[in-house]
């Protein structure tokens, strides 16, 4: 009984290790080498100016769009998105907190579409509408968020 227990123990590790390093790490490696070319090349600013408005509202600075971008290809993305620009002083945790509940509510929603949508079937037609809808989620959650905050 006690063997059986430490096997299953450390089977789930073993898949725990290999879900955090196949599939969790790069996401959030490639996001702080998106957000740090970003930085290099001066697009994170320029994108900050555009959405600064639309991210205003939400009380984030305009860069945090970046967060919301890199959640939409991957939830890891985005945390890993939010950290980069967290460790670069462009995000406090005020922000981060904001963001969060945008994140899970949001996360994936590409791999999503095809990993889940298309196999069970669903008309392409629908996926607009059902992107929007968790869109529509995070940014109501995000000025809840706000509000709570401020």
């Amino acid at each position: 009984m006690q063997s059986d227990l430490y096997g299953a123990f450390v089977e789930g590790c073993v898949k725990g290790w290999k879900v955090a390093t196949q599939n969790m790490l790069p996401n959030v490696v490639l996001a702080f080498v998106f957000i740090r070319a970003l930085q290099i090349s001066g697009l994170l600013e320029s994108m900050g100016a555009v959405c600064s408005p639309v991210m205003n509202l939400f009380g984030l600075p305009g860069e945090a769009v970046t967060v919301l971008i890199s959640t939409w290809f991957s939830a890891g993305g985005g945390v890993g998105a939010a950290a980069g620009l967290y460790s670069h002083g462009i995000l406090n945790t005020t922000h981060i907190s904001i963001l969060m509940p945008g994140i899970f509510l949001m996360g994936a929603q590409i791999q999503y579409a095809g990993r889940i949508l298309g196999v069970a079937g669903i008309p392409s037609r629908y996926y607009p509408v059902l992107c929007a809808i968790g869109i529509g989620n995070a940014a109501m959650a995000m000025l809840t968020m706000k509000y709570l905050f401020v």
